[in-house]
């Protein structure tokens, strides 16, 4: 069954997942993701506030994924289906970058940028491998969510 504090859990696990890949991006030649930073800059406040966004964000997605897309997605494999949610994911956060940069709250793509995006696909891919594997269980029973 799928309880809050599962959702909790997992959603920090796989957040933090990714967020080490980030971390470590530099030490395999990627450009810097301090995803924290910038986070904190766009919204004028600190990193420390940006890094607790990554997490809840990352919470959400998890909810959002243990409630509809591990039910729907059209893959038998559990760590596959979190995988195919996390492509959807990395689509979904590259078009909010874009639209932010389009905005003026983000600075321009630079030099690194397609080194940057492979770098985040691999993260979200991480972030849903471990999804699915949390959830790999729960795919015909979900409780509900303030249940």
């Amino acid at each position: 069954m799928t309880t809050p504090i599962k959702i909790l859990v997992a959603g920090l696990v796989a957040t933090g997942a990714i967020t080490l890949l980030m971390l470590m991006a530099p030490m395999m030649g990627m450009p810097p993701m301090n995803i924290g930073a910038m986070l904190g800059g766009m919204l004028g406040t600190s990193d420390l506030v940006g890094w607790m966004m990554h997490f809840m964000i990352g919470v959400v997605f998890t909810a959002a994924y243990a409630f509809f897309f591990n039910q729907r997605l059209p893959i038998s494999s559990p760590v596959g289906r979190g995988m195919a949610y996390g492509v959807l994911v990395f689509a979904m956060a590259q078009v909010m970058f874009t639209l932010m940069r389009t905005m003026g709250l983000m600075p321009p793509a630079g030099e690194g940028m397609l080194l940057g995006m492979m770098g985040s696909l691999l993260g979200h891919l991480v972030f849903g491998a471990v999804l699915g594997g949390f959830f790999s269980t729960q795919r015909a029973t979900v409780a509900h969510p303030l249940a």
